[in-house]
């Protein structure tokens, strides 16, 4: 009997679902994609419970009519290319034509579109109306509509192992978000509507710029500390926004790259960013930027990922190069200082101060620990290694220390405990615009923000009111500090009123964010007797030996451990 067979098409198309439809944010973008394929000027999306339920995608484009329709479920079923040289010249979002297959082969679908008539009119027209389930046409009928609206329910309701590693509604909506953010950002000449449980979350008028869009998008006052630059050659064109060197965040959250208008990443090109902003700005800190790059389509391979994430270039070297030079001399121009070169002149005096000062003294003793035996002085001596690591004596060794990551075990356990952490009443409360997706993630734990002495507010349109904070954060960037907070908050958890280990995981992993935020840095070396009162507290703590990431605050090296090092 053979053992090779030929899959059946409903388990084919499930297949390539695994490849093509991720999570429901994966529908919604190739949804969206089809719509600004179709010329659409409006997109409207609508989604209930995390798009497990509804996800919902109308559009004002040209439509289909009912042949069209019925063909667009077949899988490579594509108006976008005709022949193998069309693959290498892509000029449209969507050009496979296996992700409606795929789609609607884990999901059950209704398809409302007719095509748009030749005279300008608002009238509808009549088209089709088609239903599917699990990839099969249950039926067709006549229907009026303007444009195409095309409705999923219950994704994943026939691959019941796939709708499982869904994460949290939170989660969900974070990446639906992300995902009609990137599009948005891109196709500024579109507007661009979402809800999600009747809520309106974006409502994104059409503008005439890029930085219209990202002033709709992020607010004025990040679009306002935005550089902005062009620049072409034979080969591509590239408009940029590069966050200032005085605007950074400890997440890359906000740094977005689109080739010919398709929201992609690309590690090269990322790195010719980074590269450029080298010298400028600390090694821990991510700059926000804006690329949109354009280029000839036969110069770049959009097809080498299921979902087109990725791409591949021809000559890779010169993009790197060019962009790198780009957004080196816009850098050049709108910065003024070097970060990195103040910091290794004051590290490097400082450190030469230190070497003198100690140089008759014991690093290396098997006397009692230094600080347990000076406490009445305050202050204990130590030397500065590089970036945030020290040597001090200890009882019968040596002792390594980070002192950042000690700083943030110390924060960390009294923001959980509530203890020693008075909170900051703002004299003025501050509004912070967010991302739409960071904004909902915050709203969806406010009750756990509240526990750790923060009092924010609801302000609508994509921004709160903060009235207080744990008071070691008063003087924090609180637009990069709630940013922080929601990129942690992006879990596999899905939080019930009653699930206090759960809610106690989160407070968790939020306290750990924050104790992160206002640590001392190794641009900060602090002197002994900040020193000195880090080691005291570091004593007091439950777990003084790691950070809240499971990073050593300290490492010892015995007496025994340094003579076999020098083979005594």
């Amino acid at each position: 009997m053979p053992e090779i067979r030929i899959l059946p098409s409903n388990l084919r198309n499930k297949i390539a679902a695994g490849e093509v439809v991720e999570r429901p944010a994966s529908v919604v973008k190739e949804l969206m994609e089809n719509s600004i394929d179709a010329g659409a000027s409006k997109i409207e999306i609508d989604i209930a419970k995390a798009g497990k339920r509804i996800i919902k995608v109308s559009d004002n484009g040209r439509g289909m009519d009912r042949e069209d329709a019925l063909l667009a479920f077949e899988r490579y079923a594509t108006s976008k290319i005709k022949n193998e040289d069309d693959l290498f010249n892509i000029s449209t979002m969507g050009f496979r034509g296996e992700a409606l297959a795929s789609i609607v082969s884990v999901s059950k679908a209704r398809l409302i579109t007719a095509q748009k008539s030749e005279e300008k009119t608002e009238d509808k027209n009549i088209g089709a109306c088609v239903e599917v389930i699990g990839g099969e046409i249950k039926e067709t009928k006549d229907c009026s509509a303007i444009g195409t609206t095309i409705e999923i329910k219950d994704l994943f309701f026939n691959t019941p192992a796939r709708r499982k590693f869904l994460k949290s509604d939170s989660t969900e909506n974070y990446h639906i978000i992300d995902a009609v953010t990137r599009e948005a950002i891109s196709h500024y000449q579109i507007g661009f509507v979402l809800r999600m449980d009747g809520d309106d979350v974006l409502n994104l008028s059409s503008v005439t710029s890029y930085r219209e869009r990202l002033v709709q998008v992020f607010g004025r006052e990040l679009a306002d500390g935005l550089i902005e630059t062009a620049a072409e050659d034979i080969q591509m064109s590239i408009k940029a926004f590069l966050g200032n060197a005085s605007n950074l965040r400890n997440n890359r959250n906000n740094q977005f790259l689109f080739i010919n208008n398709r929201p992609v990443k690309d590690h090269s090109i990322t790195y010719a960013v980074y590269k450029a902003y080298e010298e400028l700005i600390p090694k821990d800190k991510h700059p926000i930027f804006f690329i949109f790059l354009a280029m000839d389509p036969r110069n770049v391979d959009f097809n080498v990922h299921p979902t087109k994430r990725e791409v591949r270039f021809e000559d890779k070297s010169s993009v790197f190069d060019f962009v790198y030079r780009t957004a080196k001399e816009a850098l050049r121009n709108g910065v003024t200082g070097y970060w990195s070169n103040g910091e290794i002149t004051q590290n490097a005096r400082y450190s030469e101060t230190l070497m003198p000062q100690h140089a008759n003294t014991s690093m290396i003793s098997e006397s009692p620990s230094m600080y347990e035996i000076m406490p009445q002085a305050g202050s204990i001596p130590f030397i500065y290694l590089t970036d945030t690591f020290i040597a001090i004596p200890e009882r019968g060794g040596l002792a390594l220390l980070d002192y950042h990551a000690a700083h943030e075990r110390i924060n960390y356990e009294r923001l959980l405990k509530n203890i020693a952490m008075p909170s900051h009443k703002l004299l003025f409360p501050q509004q912070v615009k967010l991302q739409s997706s960071e904004y909902k993630l915050i709203l969806d734990n406010i009750q756990v923000l509240d526990e750790l002495g923060f009092e924010i507010e609801d302000f609508g349109h994509d921004t709160v009111i903060i009235r207080s904070l744990p008071e070691f954060l008063s003087g924090a960037d609180l637009s990069a500090l709630l940013s922080d907070v929601a990129a942690s908050l992006i879990s596999p958890a899905k939080i019930k009123d009653e699930d206090l280990e759960l809610m106690h995981s989160v407070k968790k992993t939020i306290a750990a964010k924050l104790a992160c935020h206002k640590s001392i840095r190794g641009k900060e070396t602090p002197d002994g007797m900040k020193i000195a009162m880090l080691l005291k507290d570091l004593n007091t703590m439950e777990n003084p030996n790691t950070c809240p990431h499971g990073r050593p605050t300290k490492i010892f090296i015995s007496m025994n451990e340094l003579r076999k090092m020098f083979k005594k």
